[in-house]
């Protein structure tokens, strides 16, 4: 079974989250170093928000800001309509994260596991059946934690954090280490709780993984925002449409496209990637056929090729020499003093890779 690509549809104007010229910088042997720089983020309610980016980029920088774990330099920030952090003790209820790897007794099954998280948090213990039917785990429920797979881990880690039965869920790299099953199981569980009205923001540096799961996404680079909005909307953004064109002589072909405000790039076996450079939304095909015709060089291809977050993403970052899955070079800031307390959540938690992130 596949998760289906979520259908369009209409989204809520109210947010679940919203941040305004929010920034967290931090101190390295090299000077201050911007992990977040005047971010201007908004979730909606309902659905899921994919916050992507590359490893450094902010991402878990700003999770941790939203949940009190840091604090931020300036800015300002709501859940629910509430500033937080000075709200977040009316607002914590309706919030359930996971921000660090799931931590269990690993003898104990994954519903004595359970039992004893809701017994901590003064949660019914029938609640836990309820929760782990919501993630596919009952039938499991009795094994040890430690025979778990990497997938069913996380996903006893999500019903950890549904026992409050949380408006919003924050998800980060929920599906890092996994494999293809595991990706899909988490996928689905995220679909789920998005048609069941909950706000999930999950954050991701695979973007192309992030696309077949999420209603809407912000991209951040660097600590910015560089695009956010529907994802059908950013993948129609200007320049979005591409075509692949076969030629004899690419070079040539090049040589008349890119005066014609074309973005060309070589593609091997005499092909080439065309695009919009400038502003306008788009272009007619036959016009790159009809400029080409005209100095005597006839296609022998012409593909329409569709956008995807990740091409997006190269596009917005092209100038920057940021990559979309960010193996390249990323500062990394020390540990913002005493290590941070559990998130605000009725689930476990998971260690944080690194504070620039």
């Amino acid at each position: 079974m596949t998760v289906a690509a979520p259908p369009r549809r209409a989204r809520s104007r109210e947010l679940a989250i919203e941040t305004s010229a929010l920034r967290k910088t931090y101190r390295t042997r090299r000077g201050r170093h911007v992990a977040v720089e005047s971010l201007d983020l908004q979730v909606p309610r309902g659905g899921v928000h994919g916050f992507l980016g590359p490893n450094g980029s902010g991402k878990t920088t700003t999770i941790r800001m939203l949940l009190g774990l840091i604090t931020a330099d300036s800015g300002q920030m709501t859940v629910f309509d509430r500033p937080v952090p000075a709200s977040l003790p009316e607002v914590v209820g309706s919030i359930g994260a996971i921000v660090e790897q799931p931590k269990f007794f690993p003898a104990f099954s994954g519903r004595r596991n359970l039992e004893l998280l809701a017994a901590g948090i003064g949660t019914p213990k029938s609640r836990v059946s309820e929760v782990l039917g919501e993630v596919g785990l009952l039938g499991r429920d009795r094994d040890a934690f430690r025979k778990y797979s990497l997938g069913m881990k996380q996903r006893l880690a999500i019903a950890g954090t549904l026992l409050k039965d949380p408006d919003l869920l924050i998800f980060d790299e929920p599906t890092n280490g996994l494999d293809p099953a595991g990706i899909h199981e988490i996928r689905a569980t995220m679909r789920g709780l998005a048609e069941r009205g909950k706000t999930v923001l999950v954050s991701s540096h695979i973007l192309s993984e992030v696309q077949q799961v999420a209603d809407t996404v912000s991209i951040i680079g660097r600590g910015r925002l560089l695009a956010q909005g529907e994802v059908e909307d950013i993948l129609a953004a200007p320049g979005g449409q591409v075509v692949r064109v076969g030629v004899a002589d690419p070079g040539r072909a090049a040589a008349v496209l890119t005066p014609a405000g074309f973005a060309v790039k070589p593609l091997p076996e005499n092909r080439l990637e065309v695009r919009r450079s400038d502003e306008q939304p788009g272009f007619d095909p036959a016009q790159v056929t009809w400029l080409l015709a005209q100095q005597g060089l006839f296609v022998f291809e012409l593909t329409p090729v569709k956008a995807d977050l990740e091409s997006v993403f190269l596009d917005l970052t092209a100038e920057e020499h940021l990559g979309a899955t960010g193996h390249g070079p990323a500062p990394s800031p020390p540990p913002p003093g005493a290590p941070p307390g559990p998130a605000p959540s009725a689930g476990p938690s998971r260690v944080e890779k690194e504070d620039g992130r």
